[in-house]
């Protein structure tokens, strides 16, 4: 274990990629784990976080407001990443979102020189933001995220076209416009077009190796 990455590095920096669903978010996010190195970020989702839905029957269970803040554990996240920049381990759920359930395991997280977390609404949430020493907020057209939801919902959580149309109508579009897009005034960085803009890209990793020391 070198010292850039090891469990007594004294500095650490926390990196935050937020914005709306489908916009590009996990394409950001993989860029800087290749670029600036998988062995030196430790990587957290928001969505890892989701509160365990399990004591209520699967049909009521699905018609929960999953894109509202209180749907996650965010205090719990908050502490894991303050628990990483001092330098100790984490469990980080695993959550379910074919049953809307956390599974029984857990993933150990160990901290790194960088520790990247990624989110709908880690912005929205105060004690998050404050912990983070970049924060980017990658910002593309509703209709392309709508696209990519869709698709995504479909081939990975099991959903109908149905069910994402309508949840997206219900509960995403409107949570969007009242958490999401508001929280957008707290990013250090704006992105136009998520993974596709390779010169933010560069400027951001070239930020984070500039805050870690290129070594």
């Amino acid at each position: 274990m070198t010292p850039a990455d090891g469990k007594h590095s004294a500095e650490r920096i926390i990196v935050g990629v937020a914005g709306g669903t489908g916009s590009g978010k996990t394409t950001v996010s993989q860029a800087i784990l290749d670029r600036v190195g998988r062995d030196r970020i430790a990587y957290l989702q928001h969505d890892s976080y989701y509160r365990d839905r399990s004591y209520v029957l699967l049909e009521e269970r699905a018609k929960a407001n999953f894109d509202h803040p209180d749907a996650l554990e965010s205090e719990l996240l908050a502490q894991h990443l303050a628990s990483l920049k001092a330098g100790q381990d984490v469990e980080v759920p695993v959550y379910d979102f074919t049953t809307h359930t956390r599974e029984t395991r857990t993933v150990s997280v160990a901290p790194r020189k960088v520790i990247l977390v990624e989110g709908i609404l880690i912005f929205a949430e105060r004690a998050l933001r404050e912990l983070m020493d970049i924060k980017v907020f990658v910002d593309t057209d509703a209709d392309i995220r709508f696209i990519r939801r869709l698709q995504r919902d479909i081939t990975e959580r099991g959903r109908t076209v149905e069910s994402v149309i309508r949840q997206y109508t219900e509960t995403v579009r409107p949570m969007h416009l009242e958490f999401v897009e508001p929280s957008k005034r707290y990013a250090d960085v704006i992105i136009p077009e998520g993974g596709f803009n390779l010169t933010a890209i560069d400027m951001i990793v070239a930020r984070v190796r500039d805050m870690i020391g290129n070594v």
